[in-house]
């Protein structure tokens, strides 16, 4: 049996694990203010929680990025998933805050391995090309889920409760399981189910991946951050993730708080700046192919495009501040989450770029710098949002040029990171 096109069926299920990730991860924001009534807690203790969870996400980031190099796709979303899954069914049983933080924990470090292993998989299933529009499809999956967590949420919130529904969401993972295993059989080399024309264009549209010394050059973390490009990514993602999660994680609190909305409220507008993120990943994606099809280093097409991201988001994050309606609020969030996700589409691209056989390592190290860059935002927004939200506006307007300014200065030129060790005997050997 042969599947045509099944490097997008294969991508079309990782964009769907980034629906479910997404839906779990949103749905404590968004039955927050239920929650925290029956808790007896506030803003702070929904902080400390989001704590427990980025510092585990921190984690799972770099922890996932070298299992999903060892162990392959296959098994790497796997664990990842029903791990997640489990996670959040748990959090049904949550009496206090200490109990919701461990649950937030564990949640963290599982729902991480998504972002590793998508990069991983891009690599694999696609060609330099059409890597990035993979990733937007991928990235895309986290802006659905994020449009379908607030209606479907408060909708079982106000069909079942906040405890009943962590259980039914707990269940989706583990069904998505099935399929992956089914379909993900092996590596685009050995699948039976992939014809040799689809083979044949992932493969020769790939950098070489054996006999060249360059390509199997698997550096260790260490490794890593000699490189220039790599302090890059990490500096970009440190500095451009907050920007996402001040949304993700506080939208729901922030339409409660400025806007006086109620939980049905939430899910009826909670959904609206998701689909600018959507459009704006595919668009991201799009971009950087066209440019590469033009000719242009895949390198090069990346940082374009990261700086059209921030073009669309650095005014609208200004523009928000003045916001005196809902609706205004929500249509400028979504032209900030559509420039975001033009940019991170690129970024998470490039590790793929730089080092095909450590993808998951460069994206995991970098991911984890993301989440540092989450944490700090976390604790300054209880205290900046005490009297109005402008503070935050104003933060995350800031760090959009110095994400762009990252990977303009230390990105490189596009060449692939080789063994410095390597590079250097290279060198002696041609000057002697």
């Amino acid at each position: 049996m042969k599947i045509k096109g099944l490097r997008w069926l294969i991508v079309g299920l990782v964009g769907l694990a980034t629906v479910i990730n997404y839906i779990d991860r949103n749905a404590l924001a968004v039955m927050w203010p239920q929650i925290s009534k029956d808790m007896g807690v506030g803003k702070e203790e929904y902080a400390l929680i989001l704590t427990c969870f980025m510092l585990s996400y921190a984690a799972g980031q770099t922890i996932f990025g070298k299992i999903f190099d060892a162990l392959g796709t296959r098994v790497g979303f796997m664990l990842s998933i029903l791990a997640w899954s489990a996670s959040i069914a748990l959090h049904s049983v949550a009496r206090s805050v200490l109990t919701l933080g461990i649950l937030r924990a564990a949640l963290g470090v599982s729902e991480a391995g998504n972002w590793p292993g998508a990069a991983k998989a891009n690599a694999e299933w696609f060609p330099v090309r059409e890597r990035a529009f993979a990733q937007g499809i991928f990235n895309a999956g986290a802006s659905v889920g994020a449009i379908i967590s607030a209606p479907l949420i408060a909708w079982l919130f106000l069909t079942f409760g906040w405890r009943a529904t962590f259980l039914v969401i707990g269940v989706l993972g583990v069904l998505w399981v099935v399929p992956w295993a089914i379909v993900c059989r092996a590596a685009p080399e050995d699948h039976p189910w992939l014809g040799d024309e689809e083979r044949q264009h992932i493969l020769t549209g790939q950098r070489p991946t054996t006999g060249d010394t360059e390509t199997d050059y698997r550096p260790t973390w260490s490794g890593l951050l000699r490189h220039r490009e790599a302090w890059g990514l990490i500096l970009a993602r440190f500095f451009i993730d907050p920007v996402w999660w001040l949304f993700v994680s506080w939208l729901p609190i922030y339409l409660a708080e400025r806007f006086g909305f109620d939980i049905k409220q939430i899910g009826l507008f909670g959904w609206v700046p998701y689909v600018g993120a959507a459009v704006g990943s595919l668009f991201g994606g799009w971009i950087s192919g066209w440019l590469i099809g033009r000719g242009w280093r895949p390198v090069k097409a990346r940082k374009w495009a990261i700086t059209l991201g921030g073009v669309f988001m650095l005014p609208a994050l200004l523009l928000t501040i003045g916001a005196s309606t809902p609706l205004h609020a929500v249509l400028l969030i979504a032209v900030i989450l559509f420039g975001f996700q033009i940019a991170i589409n690129n970024i998470q691209t490039l590790p793929s770029d730089y080092l095909p056989r450590s993808v998951g390592s460069l994206a995991g190290i970098s991911g984890t710098a993301a989440v540092a860059g989450v944490l700090i935002t976390t604790w300054i927004v209880p205290v900046a949002t005490k009297v109005s939200y402008a503070p935050v506006f104003i933060m995350g307007a800031s760090l959009v040029p110095l994400s762009i300014l990252s990977i303009w200065l230390l990105g490189g030129r596009g060449e692939r990171l080789v063994d410095p060790a390597l590079a250097a005997r290279t060198t002696n050997g041609v000057n002697s």
